[in-house]
């Protein structure tokens, strides 16, 4: 039994917001989006990229649609500042795109992050320092002002240094390490003070990044926090107010969306969340749940197979299956209701219309994935989702009681030999059902000819190895060749009869009809359907007869 934790842990300190407005907003238009990927995202790696695929994964982030990315920690290491050097020097940033990139609030960092940016079109710094009193007394050993000072100081050297390279388009981000654990009038103070330094402008804006460091509270709290310092801070028409959301709690992006309600106008964040402890805001979630609100999320995600692939190429991390949008079985049901459910929600889609799936609040077409995956098959699938399978895979549209019928085959496969069962293997186990059954009754031929009382047919058969010729008269065909094959015995009832036009071939044949015959046994009232595939659909429905008794013969 776990001990009491309340004299070890307390509830983080709500702020006094009684009039919050964030309630009542919705997210109408995407924020602008920092990609920390190549920064924040590999300082968390096992193994961290390398020059090429920090490469690669930055030109895969400009291919999304990102506009400001940050590259490196170029005071950290030779390896990000040469890294910086040569998207400047080899001239590999889009005109469109901004770098920025990463300096805690100390001179000789300052001027070799200033040193790293020469020559650069367009530029964001950004400083960073704590300013909690966690931070302030055990890891700085400084008080309030001693903070604000570092804070100041470092905002002024950065416009100095800046200023003697004036070919550059530089702005400033300034980002209090930890704010979410940081007293409000204390925020507020260093935010102004640095916003003063640096001469913002409407024209000038100073980038205010409020990152939730260490998450430490419920997503309303942080909310509450963004919202006080939106109204609280000066020069709001200077400033662009920045959240970057850790994921601590697991409610990183319900943080991000709250924010963004509560006055925030730009996220920091990872493509699949990756980051320091358990990662930042995942972008592509927060990006795709705004598209399904109707909100153009400026990212381009339609081919996220292609954004899952660089990823883990680069990163040397893997996508999780159950990913929100981006993973390989998001898409995917196995439940036989949620099947069932699918199955009639695509059946009843009209081209053009509202997105109104069951159990997919999302088209999956909108990220490049198709429809074929959507339906899995496993000892969990119930009728509709084998169904489904059939049909879009290999054209053939079961009656509801061949579903029925053919889903507790499917289910004693599955039981007893375990995992998933493919679009393939699923119809090898059809055809192996009701397709391939060669004894003991055998189809040789057969032909047609005009009788006074009706249809008349011709089989040529085998029954039981033996050759037969045998001839009926009926109402049609099926019906003459069932009385046909009393001659050598069968007595069998056709209780239902479809037949359809596959209009493709069947996979490995060259079948272009389908026939689906419900029989009972005249003896013992048995009843098995039949299902035939051929090139006639005269050929494909004694076909359908033959197995439907040859499947009687059996039991």
């Amino acid at each position: 039994m776990l001990i009491d934790p309340s004299y070890k842990y307390r509830p983080f300190p709500p702020i006094a917001l009684a009039d919050r407005q964030w309630p009542n907003r919705t997210i109408r238009q995407a924020p602008i989006w920092m990609s920390t990927d190549l920064r924040d995202g590999n300082q968390a790696l096992f193994e961290p990229m390398n020059a090429e695929r920090k490469l690669r994964l930055f030109r895969t982030l400009c291919g999304i649609g990102f506009k400001e990315i940050e590259v490196a920690f170029p005071s950290a290491s030779q390896t990000d500042f040469d890294f910086v050097r040569r998207l400047i020097d080899e001239a590999l940033i889009p005109d469109d795109v901004t770098i920025e990139v990463l300096s805690h609030a100390r001179e000789p960092l300052l001027r070799r992050t200033v040193e790293a940016l020469h020559g650069a079109r367009s530029a964001i710094v950004h400083i960073v320092n704590a300013t909690s009193q966690p931070f302030r007394e055990l890891v700085l050993g400084m008080s309030r002002d001693e903070v604000l000072a570092m804070a100041v100081d470092a905002v002024r050297l950065v416009k100095q240094l800046t200023a003697d390279q004036p070919q550059t388009q530089w702005r400033l981000q300034y980002s209090l390490e930890t704010f979410s654990a940081t007293e409000p009038d204390f925020a507020v103070e260093v935010c102004d003070a640095v916003s003063a330094v640096w001469g913002a402008t409407p024209d000038n804006k100073i980038i205010l990044n409020l990152p939730s460091s260490v998450e430490t509270a419920t997503p309303n709290v942080y909310a509450d926090q963004i919202e006080w310092m939106h109204r609280h801070i000066a020069r709001r028409d200077s400033v662009i107010l920045s959240v970057h959301p850790h994921n601590d709690r697991g409610t990183a992006v319900a943080a991000a969306e709250l924010a963004l309600m509560a006055g925030a106008e730009r996220v920091e964040g990872c493509l699949f969340g990756n980051g320091e402890r358990t990662g930042n805001v995942d972008l592509v979630t927060l990006a795709l749940n705004l598209y399904t609100q109707g909100v153009a999320p400026g990212l381009d995600f339609s081919d996220i197979g292609k954004v899952v692939g660089d990823f883990e190429a680069c990163t040397g991390l893997s996508v999780p299956p159950r990913q929100p949008y981006a993973g390989e079985l998001v898409f995917t049901a196995f439940s036989g209701s949620h099947q069932d459910a699918i199955k009639k929600g695509f059946a009843a889609r009209q081209p053009d219309s509202v997105w109104n799936v069951p159990y997919l609040p999302f088209d999956p077409a909108d990220v490049g994935r198709g429809y074929n995956a959507v339906i899995r098959i496993n000892s969990q699938s119930g009728k509709g989702g084998i169904a489904h399978l059939l049909e879009s895979h290999y054209g053939v549209v079961l009656p509801r009681l061949l579903q029925s019928e053919f889903w507790r085959v499917v289910q004693q496969h599955a039981d007893r030999h375990g995992g998933e069962i493919g679009a393939e293997p699923l119809w090898q186990l059809f055809a192996q059902t009701y397709l391939d059954l060669a004894k003991p009754l055998r189809y040789r031929g057969h032909q047609l000819f005009e009788h006074a009382q009706g249809q008349a047919i011709q089989l040529q058969i085998e029954w039981d190895g033996e050759p037969h010729a045998l001839t009926g008269v009926g109402n049609g065909p099926v019906d003459a060749a069932v009385l046909a094959l009393q001659g050598i015995g069968i007595e069998v009832t056709v209780r239902s009869y479809e037949e359809r036009s596959l209009g493709e071939s069947i996979k490995g044949g060259d079948a272009k009809a389908c026939a689906i015959v419900e029989i009972a046994s005249s003896h013992n009232q048995t009843v098995r359907y039949g299902v035939g595939l051929a090139d006639s659909i005269l050929t494909a429905s004694l076909g359908a007869l033959f197995s439907g008794v040859n499947r009687l013969s059996v039991d």
